[in-house]
């Protein structure tokens, strides 16, 4: 069986560092890669080790500045490119798209509209998989279950076939496809339904209940779904597709 395709790798340009890490942290949480530059020098260093699958560029550093980074990338690749920009840089932001940036964002931004133009950009450039791995495979092993795909059933060593709801089905993917990463509750809901979800919802936590009951040996005290206050859930179990 083919290993799964890595997730999209977003490299993020910009010399405010607050801001970088913010992006980096945001982004991670919601199941990319990602790469930080502090400037278009440090930037040009990580594209000779790894070619990015989309750049968020800061238009306004020192040294070699957005615009200037933007033309090299479109002189050579054709690197999906998000700007972001203040709002007294009009001029910048027509001349940016002009140089073949694919949208922009302007500071200060929500960090969740930055995922959703993301998003958009590699849906239009067919780089962000509609379909995750586990749902790809025929079964997939974790501890002592097994997930049959087609069937959306779980079995456990006794032999039992345990059935999951569509809603459970597919937050247990997720978990399979992200294992021992922390993806807190807007992550989940997008990643699980596809669309930016309320910040206030809380179905995802009573999805996560409803699942643990059905694959946990303990749900009061899980061991595969382990909870992370203030941030969100982590699978810690290995999944293995067959």
């Amino acid at each position: 069986m083919n290993p799964p395709d890595p997730a999209p790798l977003i490299s993020v340009v910009d010399d405010h560092g607050e801001i970088r890490e913010l992006v980096v942290r945001y982004l991670s949480q919601h199941g990319f890669r990602v790469a930080a530059a502090k400037d278009a020098a440090d930037f040009r260093q990580q594209l000779e080790k790894a070619k990015p699958d989309l750049v968020v560029l800061d238009i306004m550093m020192p040294g070699e500045d957005g615009l200037a980074l933007c033309r090299h990338l479109r002189a050579e690749t054709q690197i999906p490119i998000i700007f972001l920009t203040a709002m007294a840089e009009d001029a910048d932001r027509i001349v940016g798209l002009e140089l073949g940036a694919d949208d922009y964002l302007v500071k200060p931004f929500n960090p969740r509209e930055l995922l959703a133009r993301i998003r958009a950009v590699l849906r239009r450039v067919g780089t962000l998989p509609e379909i995750r791995s586990a749902h790809q495979a025929m079964q997939v092993r974790f501890g002592d279950k097994v997930l049959d795909v087609r069937r959306h059933e779980v079995t456990g060593s006794d032999g039992v076939a345990i059935p999951l709801s569509t809603a459970e089905f597919r937050l247990l993917c997720v978990f399979l496809d992200h294992p021992g990463k922390v993806l807190n509750r807007d992550a989940l809901l997008d990643l699980t339904s596809g669309r930016e979800a309320d910040v206030w919802d809380r179905s995802i936590d009573n999805q996560v209940s409803r699942l643990r009951r059905k694959i946990e040996p303990d749900s009061k005290n899980p061991t595969l779904i382990k909870t992370h206050w203030g941030d969100g859930y982590c699978f810690t179990g290995k999944a293995v597709a067959e």
